[in-house]
């Protein structure tokens, strides 16, 4: 996924409910975490379950990117309520779905 793809109200062709972190509307590069599949949008027009769109694969990648120890050395650079809102959002995906919360998101949230 590119950070350039920045048409029509989307970030890499994903509107910006498909983000954890989501910056002003009208500012796709403050949009962060994405971690649901394209389809989401049918769901904002109410033709699918928004739940069935997420990619728990994203979800992964995403709660990772949390945790002070992530894969890239450091927690994602946005602010402490930035971060602890994703957190919430995430873990309500996880509990939405009966999947147990991650380490990481039990302590956050």
């Amino acid at each position: 996924m590119t950070a350039t793809d920045t048409t029509a109200g989307t970030k890499a062709g994903l509107p910006r409910e498909a983000f954890a972190i989501t910056g002003g509307p009208a500012e796709p590069d403050t949009w962060m975490l994405p971690h649901h599949r394209k389809s989401v949008s049918r769901a904002l027009k109410g033709r699918t379950d928004a739940e069935k769109t997420v990619d728990w694969e994203l979800v992964k990648a995403a709660v990772a990117a949390l945790s002070p120890g992530s894969p890239r050395g450091q927690r994602l650079d946005t602010s402490p309520g930035e971060i602890l809102a994703a957190a919430r959002h995430l873990a309500d995906h996880h509990i939405r779905a009966g999947r147990p919360l991650p380490d990481i998101l039990a302590a956050l949230t």
